[in-house]
């Protein structure tokens, strides 16, 4: 037999961790010592206590970990639960790997500060265009607001548009406005041109005002890694003696399928200072 000691170096856990399994009783030690109230264990335990660790490090609360190693839980319902499982690792590895991308979205707008725009800003009129358009809320204006709100927006205006036997005759422009909920809440349009009559209806079908002045910079890439062009544009704006009168358009020129690859200009209503 091992001694609890000797047992948690085996097992690579702490004799603490040990004494709670004892306690809520998951993993109880073969033989306590009735003098000295030592604990001590079987190598044969140490498949059970391998058990307990590869469930919890699954996520599974301790409860069910010792319901599945008790044998209180079917196959079957086991099976379900490993797939729950799966699915919430899944979906928290998709969101992990979105903040990465704002940290370094951040990260690169930092290094920016202070540095005009290599991307050639220009000043010019956009005419106003016909669109289809499905709008909803977002919480914020911040990336991890916006992005969750748009993706849908558009895979749904694209499906009604199927429906509605409409082909898009022009490139997507996403805008924005101060929603009417509330500070902060912003009102995200997923709009695309195309050539139809005006209505309103499951989707919209509006003329887009046109901008007098817009300040335009391309972007390339992910809208995930707008970020530091979008503040580009801003300092180039200030810089220049312009003042923002509005959010940025953003007119999407190309968009394969390689979200890498994209192209987008970021159209900013200004007017002079």
């Amino acid at each position: 037999m091992f001694s609890i000691g000797d047992f948690a170096r085996h097992g690579r856990v702490s004799v603490r961790m040990l004494r709670h399994y004892d306690a809520i009783g998951l993993l109880r030690p073969a033989h306590v010592d009735p003098v000295s109230s030592y604990r001590y264990y079987t190598a044969a335990q140490l498949a059970r206590l391998n058990r307990i660790i590869a469930l919890k490090d699954l996520g599974f609360t301790l409860q069910q970990v010792q319901d599945i190693v008790d044998d209180k839980v079917s196959i079957e319902e086991l099976r379900g639960m490993l797939r729950l499982r799966r699915a919430e690792l899944e979906t928290a590895m998709a969101a992990a790997g979105a903040r990465l991308v704002q940290v370094e979205a951040r990260l690169r707008a930092i290094e920016s500060e202070g540095h005009m725009p290599t991307n050639d800003v220009v000043i010019k009129s956009v005419p106003s265009i016909r669109v289809a358009q499905l709008t909803a809320t977002a919480a914020s204006f911040e990336p991890k607001d916006i992005g969750p709100v748009i993706g849908p927006l558009y895979d749904e205006l694209f499906r009604c548009l199927g429906s509605a036997g409409i082909t898009p005759t022009g490139p997507g422009v996403a805008y924005y406005e101060d929603a009417p909920e509330g500070p902060g809440r912003i009102s995200v349009h997923a709009a695309v041109q195309v050539s139809a009559p005006l209505q309103d209806d499951t989707f919209r079908i509006l003329d887009l005002p046109s901008l007098d002045q817009a300040a335009a910079i391309m972007h390339r890439g992910s809208m995930d890694t707008a970020l530091p062009t979008a503040q580009a544009l801003a300092r180039w704006i200030d810089a220049n003696d312009y003042q923002s009168t509005g959010y940025p358009r953003e007119i999407n020129l190309e968009c394969p399928e390689n979200r890498d690859d994209w192209v987008t200009e970021l159209q900013a209503p200004v007017t002079r200072a």
